[in-house]
C-alpha cells in the first residue's frame, strides 16, 4: 500500500487530468448546434444557457469564443452571439473541395496507412454500424466523423490534414442534416461498407472513386434538406 504522500500525488494527478470546464461546455454547445437544437441564426442567450448547463458566464463566454473560431458561432459587436446561419452556396463549395481532399486522402492512405491504422478505422466502422442499427443518429454521426478524420490522418499529409479539419468544422451541421432522411442514411451506410472494403484491400483507385461519390451524394442530400427547411420556415 502506498504512503500518504503517494496517495496525495495520485489524487493531484487525477485533478490535473480533468478537462477544463469550458472544454466540456464547447462539446455540449457544439453538439446542440450540429444536431440543430440551436438553430442557424438563433441568438445565444447567456442567461438561459447558463441555467441549462449549470455554469457561470465565464466558461460559457470562453466556449462561445472558441466556437466562433470554428465558424459555428458569429459574434455580433455589442449584441452577443448567434449560431452562424447556413449558406447553401458556401456549403456546396466547401463540400466540393472536401470531396477532392477525401479522394486524395484515400489514395494516400492506401499507400501510407499502417495495418494498425486500418484496423482502428475498421473498429470505428463497426461502432458506427451499431449506432445505425439502434437508430441513434447522434451516436452514429460521432463515429462517422471519427472515421472520416481517421482516414484523413492515415494519408500522412500534414497540409491535407490541417486543411480538411478547418473546412470540416464549418460544415458539420450540414453533414449531420444529410442523414436526417432514413433512406439517405441507409444509403450512406452501404457506401461506408464499400469504402471500408476498398481501404482494407488497399484498392486506391476504387477508394478514390467511392469517397468522391460519397461526398457528392452527401452534397445532394444537404442541398435537398436545406431547401426543405427553407420551405418549412417560409
Amino acid at each position: 500500500m502506498g504512503s500518504i504522500e503517494d496517495i496525495g500525488v495520485a489524487a493531484a494527478d487525477r485533478r490535473i487530468d480533468r478537462r477544463p470546464l469550458h472544454e466540456e461546455v464547447i462539446d455540449r454547445l457544439r453538439d446542440r448546434i450540429v444536431q440543430g437544437d440551436l438553430a442557424p441564426g438563433a441568438r445565444l442567450n447567456e442567461r438561459v444557457l447558463c441555467e441549462q448547463l449549470g455554469i457561470s458566464r465565464t466558461p460559457l463566454r470562453e466556449a462561445i469564443k472558441m466556437l466562433a473560431t470554428e465558424g459555428l458561432v458569429e459574434l455580433l459587436p455589442n449584441r452577443g452571439a448567434i449560431v452562424t446561419p447556413l449558406k447553401a452556396e458556401n456549403i456546396a463549395d466547401t463540400l466540393a473541395v472536401m470531396g477532392q481532399l477525401e479522394s486524395l486522402a484515400g489514395e494516400l492512405a492506401c499507400a501510407n496507412a499502417s495495418d494498425a491504422q486500418i484496423a482502428e478505422i475498421r473498429a470505428l466502422h463497426f461502432e458506427m454500424l451499431a449506432h445505425h442499427a439502434r437508430g441513434d443518429l447522434a451516436g452514429y454521426f460521432k463515429f462517422n466523423q471519427q472515421i472520416h478524420l481517421a482516414l484523413i490522418e492515415a494519408s500522412g499529409n500534414p497540409v491535407l490534414i490541417n486543411t480538411y479539419r478547418q473546412l470540416n468544422a464549418n460544415v458539420k451541421r450540414a453533414r449531420y442534416m444529410a442523414n436526417l432522411s432514413r433512406e439517405r442514411w441507409d444509403a450512406a451506410v452501404r457506401e461506408h461498407d464499400e469504402i471500408m472494403t476498398a481501404l482494407t484491400s488497399r484498392d486506391a483507385e476504387r477508394l478514390k472513386r467511392l469517397l468522391a461519390d460519397h461526398l457528392a451524394h452527401k452534397l445532394t442530400s444537404v442541398m435537398a434538406a436545406m431547401r426543405e427547411n427553407a420551405a418549412a420556415a417560409a
